[in-house]
């Protein structure tokens, strides 16, 4: 079973942006971009380098670089049930 966003948030994930940068397997001197998001885990990023070794293995296009950041949404801390709500006026 597939966690949802909320629960991957709450078990430490963050949302990771990378920008792949690769040769175009026809054009060996032109630079193409590829931007690649998903919720991972800092440091190691493990879905990041995952990709990573996925697109090495089965795509043509070889990599230049890759640029990323991390943000982590919300915290444990950060977190309350609301069970409830009243509006006044």
């Amino acid at each position: 079973m597939q966690m949802s966003e909320t629960e991957m948030m709450l078990k430490g994930y963050g949302l990771t942006t990378a920008e792949f940068f690769y040769h175009m397997p026809d054009y060996a001197h032109v630079l193409n971009t590829f931007i690649w998001q998903d919720y991972d885990v800092a440091p190691d990023h493990p879905r990041m380098f995952e990709f990573i070794e996925f697109w090495q293995r089965e795509l043509e296009g070889p990599l230049h670089s890759v640029s990323f950041t991390h943000r982590k949404l919300i915290g444990p801390g950060e977190w309350r049930h609301v069970t409830g709500e009243f509006t006044l006026h």
